[in-house]
């Protein structure tokens, strides 16, 4: 991960991460969405860098000390080099920086690889949203890491 950076997404980034999404996603988020959730000051969103390059991104809101992952992406040449687990770790990290006591995301029934990922990290599977998914419809696997304390 040495040629890796990990930084807050700007808004020079979106271009770059909305490609990305388009080349990964069915029904990808706009760079307004991208925009307007990247300034909003209680979300996290952060990118990975491969020299001038986004290699991966992901985003976080959070809400009464609830972070809900809702973006999660790794650039098909960068994928198995560490980068969704960086950007997961210090995406929790910051979370934790703002209170978030307790971390969820929605993944696709199919998706094995970010599953075993999420799973590796300490998520546990704690329901399924029917349908969730478009193009094709598919269940959402609803995952969960928390840091409750008594």
């Amino acid at each position: 991960m040495e040629q890796f950076q990990i930084r807050e997404m700007r808004e020079t980034d979106i271009a770059q991460v909305e490609a990305i999404e388009q080349e990964i996603f069915s029904v990808p988020w706009s760079e307004e969405s991208f925009l307007s959730a990247c300034t909003t000051p209680e979300n996290i969103y952060l990118v990975c860098l491969a020299g001038e390059e986004v290699a991966g991104y992901c985003g976080l809101w959070s809400v009464l000390g609830e972070g809900n992952i809702t973006n999660m992406a790794v650039a098909e040449k960068y994928r198995r080099n560490g980068v969704a687990e960086a950007l997961m770790k210090e995406m929790e990290e910051r979370g934790r920086q703002k209170d978030v006591t307790i971390f969820f995301l929605e993944v696709r029934e199919s998706n094995d690889a970010a599953r075993r990922l999420y799973e590796k990290m300490g998520y546990e599977q704690i329901g399924v949203r029917k349908n969730f998914y478009e193009k094709p419809a598919e269940n959402a696997i609803i995952m969960s890491k928390g840091w409750r304390t008594a």
